[in-house]
């Protein structure tokens, strides 16, 4: 089990941390591109100076931005860019896509509705009234799916509306945020799935059998309340696991 913080990066930055603020802006020169894939950061000392804050400060700014697997930093050498363009799920915690970029990806909605829990294996205590998303990530060259992601949200009032307007720019963490759902902790589980069933063999386009990866991750509000409970079967070629020591 991997416990972890997430602060939110939106837009809406008003009492985040300076670290947060930092992240947010650094974040948003990497994904337009005025710092290229395998581009350096500029030094802890350089940025202590640009933006007048502590270098614990700093060091903070750069875990966050390491988390969503936009950078990564040698000991001794400095931090570089890792994002190339495109981001499977930069939500998802510690798991990130290992591809190079090049993988052109789609996103179909599979399933929008109402209804109780029917995910096995997830926690007894999540309640019994659920926003059921289900969603599949395809190569568009090949219609392949990528990622089957079962997402059931704790019903709650406002999310009525999603059934009847659909996901906000096609994004379930933008309708999330714009209903004030914001992510403050978590849980996150990680395994092997040996076998692909015959089910989500045929609803993403792959054999049955194959090996796959499995995440589970539960996520709570800043008043501990249950957000969303999400079960993923990933492409192991394009999703990995990594862990810093």
């Amino acid at each position: 089990m991997n416990k972890y913080k997430h602060e939110s990066t939106s837009s809406e930055l008003i009492g985040a941390s300076k670290s947060v603020k930092i992240a947010h802006l650094l974040e948003n020169e990497i994904r337009s591109g005025v710092l290229g894939k395998g581009a350096p950061l500029a030094s802890e000392n350089a940025l202590v100076k640009r933006f007048s804050v502590s270098r614990n400060t700093v060091r903070k700014s750069l875990e966050i931005l390491s988390s969503r697997g936009l950078i990564t930093t040698k000991s001794g050498i400095g931090s570089f860019v890792t994002f190339g363009g495109k981001t499977i799920d930069d939500r998802s915690g510690w798991s990130v896509a290992l591809s190079s970029g090049e993988t052109e990806l789609g996103t179909r909605v599979l399933q929008l509705s109402r209804g109780a829990m029917d995910i096995p294996g997830a926690p007894d205590n999540l309640g019994s009234d659920f926003l059921s998303v289900d969603r599949l990530r395809f190569r568009l060259q090949t219609g392949e799916g990528v990622s089957l992601e079962r997402s059931r949200i704790a019903w709650r009032d406002g999310l009525s509306e999603v059934l009847d307007e659909g996901l906000k720019k096609g994004s379930l963490t933008e309708t999330l945020r714009s209903k004030g759902l914001v992510v403050a902790s978590g849980d996150e589980w990680a395994s092997v799935l040996p076998a692909l069933s015959d089910e989500d063999a045929q609803l993403m386009g792959r054999k049955a059998g194959e090996p796959m990866l499995r995440l589970r991750r539960l996520t709570r509000a800043a008043d501990d309340a249950i957000i969303e409970y999400v079960e993923s079967t990933l492409d192991p070629v394009l999703f990995g696991l990594h862990m810093e020591f």
